[in-house]
């Protein structure tokens, strides 16, 4: 399961939501966004004003597989956090397992203070991503995943022409 898609019960996206809404308070960012590792966005707490989280969640997932490739270069095995500062906007990403924790924050709050806050959260992050592994584990097993009834047959069939 380790290289599925990320299965999430109503319950523990609610649950997911309140960290986030919590460390967006904490860090007095402006925005928090979850992303798994292949740029497809979680959950989104915060100002969204114009911004694109679509395109966001993908840059992110994008930049750390580029950042990965340069910390193999060296002989790490990833970066686990990246800053990025700009004069009014900045953004910072912690990679927690196959999900990335990506804050954007502005001159109401420092890098030094996201990424504490940012590193506390982490961990719940990770407890709450193995029990939804270990649930997705276990749906699987039970065949009892959304739709596992349903046969590659009966989605083409639905598709062609009678």
């Amino acid at each position: 399961m380790a290289n599925g898609p990320i299965l999430i019960r109503e319950h523990r996206y609610h649950q997911i939501k309140a960290v986030l809404a919590r460390l967006r308070l904490d860090a007095s960012a402006r925005l928090v966004v979850l992303v798994d590792k292949d740029g497809q966005q979680i959950a989104v707490h915060g100002e969204l004003g114009e911004l694109d989280t679509t395109s966001l969640a993908s840059l992110a997932a994008g930049n750390v597989a580029a950042t990965g490739g340069m910390a193999k270069l060296i002989g790490e095995r990833e970066f686990p956090t990246l800053s990025h500062e700009g004069e009014r906007e900045s953004i910072h990403i912690s990679v927690i397992g196959r999900v990335l924790l990506v804050v954007v924050f502005d001159d109401r709050s420092s890098l030094g203070l996201v990424k504490l806050r940012s590193r506390q959260i982490s961990q719940e992050l990770a407890q709450a991503f193995a029990e939804i592994e270990r649930d997705s584990q276990l749906a699987a097993l039970d065949n009892s995943l959304p739709f596992s009834e349903i046969t590659d047959e009966e989605i083409d069939s639905l598709f062609s022409n009678p």
